[in-house]
């Protein structure tokens, strides 16, 4: 389990020199949606579900906030393919 920063349009895992991982949405307000554009994992981390706990971060903050996700970023759809359970922030 990595440590989880939210920060203003993204998530990151911080390490001590640089950043371990990020995924990075935006909001449209209007539309009620957050689209996920890009998810980095550092060779560091690779293989350890890092990137896995910033997409559900993603949907944790769409669930609070009553929003749905779009994931554009591949990484990010994968996860949603490979999650039933996330069906229901899916904007479809």
């Amino acid at each position: 389990m990595v440590q989880i920063k939210a920060e203003e349009g993204r998530f990151i895992v911080p390490g001590e020199e640089k950043q371990l991982a990020e995924i990075t949405y935006r909001l449209e307000e209007a539309k009620g949606i957050l689209i996920i554009d890009h998810t980095r994992v550092s060779e560091e981390l690779r293989g350890q579900g890092a990137g896995e706990q910033l997409v559900k971060a993603v949907v944790d903050k769409a669930r609070e906030e009553n929003l749905k996700i779009v994931p554009v970023c591949s990484y990010a759809d994968h996860q949603f393919q490979k999650h039933p359970e996330y069906q229901d922030v899916l904007h479809i």
